[in-house]
């Protein structure tokens, strides 16, 4: 079992046990009333740097980045700083996020927010919702075709945009109309490996009306520079801000590299 299908296995058994506690009918019936959502495609069109900056505490590859992170000392570090969007992970087990942490973040962010997470279960669309996401990530490799277009388009009838993450041309048969974004992460999932060319190879094979987002493994303005000219509009970027002692000021000083 690769690192990916046994953290999907566990994912699963989570999301079972969330169920039981609270069942889906329960979630629909708060999705009703709840506010719009902010479009990050909008604004990393408009952006001229493009970073979505990561909450992250944690990897499964490197164990603890910033174990004792301040969620809301950070997002607002970042926002300051001139992000694009904020992404917040609440997978616990793996990178030590939780639900928690995204409500804290949504509540002093005015910036479109991205909920990171394994989504395998429409349930956890209908949260995503409930706790004021305006971005879910589906990750191909965790999903079948029919998976991603079903959580796709529940996403969307929720208002809510679709970040899709794919690592190989073969995954780019995952994106249909409900996709607003195309991820290309350079980490494999599978192997844990991270390369920056995977981002290149997949750049002009990437067609129609979805904004191109890096991923993973961005650690110096002049390859975000490059990616920008090779058409990625969105850099997802959070080990290489996380790490520090002021993840904000750090964001900082990687736009003023930018500029």
């Amino acid at each position: 079992m690769t690192i990916l299908e046994q953290i999907v296995a566990d994912k699963r058994l989570e999301v079972a046990a969330r169920k039981q506690a609270v069942p889906l009918e329960h979630l629909k019936k708060q999705c009703s009333d709840l506010l719009p959502c902010k479009s990050l495609k909008q604004a990393l069109k408009e952006s001229s740097t493009g970073i979505i900056s990561e909450f992250k505490r944690k990897s499964p590859s490197k164990g603890y980045i910033h174990e004792n992170a301040d969620v809301e000392q950070v997002v607002q570090a970042y926002q300051k700083a001139g992000c694009c969007g904020v992404s917040v992970l609440t997978d616990f087990d793996y990178f030590g996020g939780t639900i928690g942490d995204f409500k804290k973040a949504r509540t002093v962010l005015t910036c479109p927010v991205l909920r990171k997470d394994f989504m395998i279960d429409p349930y956890q669309i209908y949260e995503a919702k409930i706790l004021g996401a305006d971005v879910i990530l589906l990750i191909a490799a965790c999903l079948s075709l029919d998976e991603a277009y079903d959580l796709g388009e529940l996403a969307h009838e929720l208002g809510m945009e679709v970040l899709l993450e794919v690592h190989n041309e073969e995954e780019l048969e995952y994106i249909s109309r409900f996709t607003d974004m195309v991820g290309v992460n350079n980490r494999n999932l599978k192997t844990f490996k991270t390369d920056i060319q995977t981002s290149f190879d997949l750049a002009s094979k990437i067609t129609g009306n979805v904004v191109r987002i890096s991923e993973s493994g961005l650690k110096d303005a002049e390859t975000v520079k490059a990616l920008r000219k090779a058409g990625y509009q969105g850099f997802l970027m959070g080990e290489t801000f996380m790490k520090t002692a002021q993840p904000g000021e750090a964001l900082a000083t990687f736009i003023h590299e930018m500029s």
